[in-house]
């Protein structure tokens, strides 16, 4: 069945006219995507030009470091990118969550280890620990998270 307007011609059915940036959780996400995405980028292409600097923060049990960081650059790289496109943004933000989660213990091990790391002062390697859920948290907005659960 056609719609149409007072005038008699042919309208789109109202859910054509719906823009994505009408959904609530729309612009929190489309405002967070592209900073979570620059600062990835960023971080991602620093493993590759100062790796030595992520170097020092592999956990010492762990083998080849500098394999290591150049992985998780590229994982930084890759979510990064990914969150930037609308239509992968949800898989990447899960990517950049599970990288987040997976380099945590190494940002333990530097609170834990601080003489390690005398450049920076020691409340600030453990006031980091929580920061990483709050960046946890604008990805998970980033990627346009779901409403409900």
């Amino acid at each position: 069945m056609k719609r149409t307007d007072g005038a008699g011609r042919q309208s789109k059915p109202p859910s054509a006219e719906v823009k994505v940036t009408d959904s609530p959780a729309a612009p929190a996400s489309l405002r967070w995507r592209a900073p979570v995405g620059v600062l990835f980028i960023t971080t991602g292409i620093l493993h590759f030009t100062s790796p030595e600097a992520f170097e020092a923060i592999i956990p010492p049990v762990l083998p080849a470091p500098r394999a290591l960081v150049f992985a998780s650059g590229i994982a930084e790289l890759a979510g990064g990118i990914g969150i930037l496109n609308r239509r992968w943004a949800k898989r990447a933000g899960w990517w950049l969550i599970a990288t987040l989660v997976a380099i945590f213990p190494a940002n333990v091990g530097m609170a834990l280890a601080a003489e390690r790391f005398p450049q920076f002062p020691e409340w600030a390697l453990w006031a980091r620990l929580p920061l990483q859920a709050l960046l946890i948290a604008l990805v998970w907005q980033a990627a346009g998270r779901p409403r409900r659960f």
